[in-house]
């Protein structure tokens, strides 16, 4: 077989692939907002839930699912970020810094559920929680924490290292090269990690399950850390499996398109910028 025949059969291969996963993904978005958009109307996504009577909506939980998500990143950005910058920049190579990575890649593949029990165990019963915000919040930034590390540590590896250098020569401190040139060069790919991260986070229901529970406050919006966090997908696994509502198939059914549609503008309103950034600091190019 000759060559251009091998790079023929190889080009149709990859670009038959890329079609019928862009199909499948079609076929995915369509069948759910499909079923799910004719559902949505400002009652149903700014109303409260029902448990007996019909027509219920899902403001409380869609609020509980960004609040959570805003706690989530408050815990593990500072402390995700700080251990990336430390394996990158401080760590020696060293036995305990390697028992450290494979510990991070470790966690990273550990099921969700299992943090939610982790979660259920140490903060609702151990500390006293109980089912609550605060508590789905902080188990949560413990999902998001192995991928954070890896992500700022890779971003921060990927910057030349001729910037690093010239950095120092001219007289910084290793905080002010971290601070001034390593993060601003490595930001467009710690705000795709970021992204990744949340998206994760707003589409999460098994460690919020255990954690922040399967009802809401009877106030809208409640801001109290404390009070029971039915979050979107928890919310959507519960009318599925539960509900005794008349109307539980389209409240899922809504309770999905909505959810796809939070997480798609949420991923372009922040993967959009990042790619603006990135050819900014490019260049241009």
């Amino acid at each position: 077989m000759t060559s251009k025949m091998t790079d023929r059969i190889a080009t149709f291969y990859f670009w038959a692939t890329g079609a019928v996963i862009i199909l499948i993904l079609a076929w995915f978005l369509l069948r759910i907002l499909g079923d799910g958009l004719p559902m949505l109307n400002w009652n149903f996504i700014t109303g409260k839930p029902s448990e007996i009577m019909a027509g219920g909506g899902v403001g409380p939980q869609l609020f509980n699912s960004f609040y959570i998500l805003f706690l989530s990143l408050l815990f593990s950005l500072p402390i995700g970020i700080g251990a990336g910058v430390y394996l990158a920049i401080y760590a020696k190579k060293n036995r305990f810094t390697d028992i450290v990575r494979v510990s991070v890649e470790a966690l990273s593949s550990v099921p969700s559920i299992v943090f939610g029990l982790f979660g259920f165990l140490l903060f609702v019963n151990w500390m006293g929680l109980k089912f609550s915000i605060i508590g789905g919040a902080i188990t949560l930034s413990l999902l998001n924490l192995p991928v954070l590390v890896r992500v700022t540590e890779e971003a921060i590896k990927s910057v030349p290292e001729s910037y690093w250098e010239a950095s120092l020569a001219l007289g910084s401190t290793r905080w002010q090269a971290i601070r001034k040139v390593l993060l601003p060069a490595s930001l467009p790919s710690l705000i795709t990690g970021i992204t990744l991260v949340a998206g994760r986070a707003l589409g999460e229901s098994a460690i919020l399950i255990y954690t922040a529970g399967l009802s809401v406050s009877r106030f809208f919006p409640d801001f109290n850390p404390l009070s029971m966090g039915e979050t979107l997908s928890v919310h959507l696994w519960y009318v599925q499996s539960e509900a005794i509502v008349p109307d539980a198939k389209n409240i899922a059914k809504g309770s999905a398109a909505l959810l796809l549609i939070v997480v798609l503008v949420f991923n372009l309103l922040i993967g959009i910028p990042s790619r603006m950034l990135q050819k900014k600091l490019s260049g241009g190019k």
